[in-house]
């Protein structure tokens, strides 16, 4: 089993990073962060028609480039390096990924080829009032049979929920669990933004109100859908973070080498090196499971489930470990507005919390691998 990416993984690594170092600076992210959109189309359209980032890991029979999930952790990796404001998560990690789970070849054909050329922002709408991301926390009502259903509800914490084209709604009918596609403007829909900690990420608030909707896949199967796409998501998520620890040890280090203090560097202080070292030790450790969950992801694993827990748990607690220790390390000034270090904590705060914070998945963990 090797985990070395290969000369192709590590040309688009570098082909991403530099794209968004043009595209996604820290000034462009705080602008972004500032709109009620959080993104500039012509980057996202650039994404998707020059760089083919959105269709990465799409088979190519439904207008993707066929890569598989490896692929997509180094690309995920990098933005979240580079706090990239777009809906690509949404899109990709969460709309797309359902789709291939839910098992609907027509509804894979309707819609995977959209969200594989950034013409179509899509996402999921899963957690409710409750904040609970398990089976038991879906409560939104579907009425209906066959062709013709209707939505009735709410759903929170929805990932880009206000400016996508296309939302897959996990609802529950006579039958159970299932999944329905509702697109932008249906009938007595609606999308409020919500103000969040990360701003970076936008989320939204949608509610249903006997809105017309498609079934995808089977009635009363959707869970198992929605499961395989959590897990899958939450290794998409580990990358992200490992991306944006990576960085923050990063700055940590770079200014702990110029900041004197006493007439020294204030890394030759062994508080500093001490901290620094268990920031690698964590970041190096968050990589090993964030890649070996993209590898499990990209082999359809068996593990898959367990790994994406475990991938989920320890990439949340290094990232917001690293991100509150640079902070530490930049004394004053990593407190302030102008530093870029608060935009990190709080990306790593809100990603510990999506789809379940590490306790939860510990737990799902525990009770995955029979213990």
């Amino acid at each position: 089993m090797n985990f070395a990416f290969s000369e192709e993984q590590e040309e688009l690594r570098r082909s991403v990073r530099r794209f968004l170092e043009d595209k996604s600076p820290e000034t462009e992210v705080r602008r972004l962060m500032e709109t009620d959109a959080g993104y500039d189309p012509a980057v996202w359209k650039q994404m998707g028609e020059q760089l083919g980032l959105q269709g990465l890991a799409v088979p190519e029979e439904y207008g993707g480039a066929g890569y598989g999930y490896v692929e997509l952790v180094v690309v995920l990796e990098e933005m979240g390096r580079a706090l990239l404001c777009a809906p690509y998560f949404s899109t990709v990690a969460l709309a797309a990924n359902l789709l291939l789970a839910s098992g609907d070849e027509q509804a894979k054909k309707d819609y995977l080829p959209g969200l594989a050329s950034g013409a179509t922002v899509g996402t999921v709408a899963l957690a409710e009032a409750s904040g609970r991301w398990d089976e038991a926390g879906v409560t939104l009502q579907a009425s209906g049979s066959g062709d013709d259903w209707t939505l009735t509800g709410e759903k929170r914490y929805v990932t880009d929920g206000h400016t996508s084209d296309l939302v897959l709604v996990a609802a529950r009918g006579a039958s159970g669990v299932s999944v329905f596609a509702v697109e932008r403007g249906a009938a007595g829909s609606g999308a409020a933004p919500v103000q969040t900690m990360d701003q970076t990420r936008k989320q939204a608030t949608l509610t249903f109100s006997g809105t017309p909707a498609r079934l995808v896949g089977a009635e009363g199967a959707g869970w198992s859908a929605v499961s395989s796409m959590l897990d899958k998501a939450a290794v998409a998520l580990a990358a992200e973070q490992v991306g944006g620890a990576q960085r923050v040890l990063e700055m940590a280090v770079e200014y702990a080498k110029v900041r004197v203090q006493f007439g020294r560097p204030i890394g030759s202080f062994q508080a500093i090196k001490h901290k620094c070292a268990d920031m690698l030790l964590e970041v190096e450790s968050a990589k090993s499971a964030a890649y070996y969950g993209g590898w499990a992801a990209a082999e359809d694993s068996d593990e898959l489930p367990a790994v994406a827990s475990l991938a989920k748990s320890y990439c949340s607690e290094a990232y917001f470990h690293a991100a509150a220790d640079n902070i530490q390390v930049h004394g004053g000034i990593g407190f302030t507005w102008e530093h870029p270090a608060h935009l990190y904590f709080k990306r790593a705060k809100s990603s510990e919390l999506l789809f379940g914070d590490p306790t939860y998945h510990r737990e799902l963990l525990a009770q995955r691998i029979g213990l």
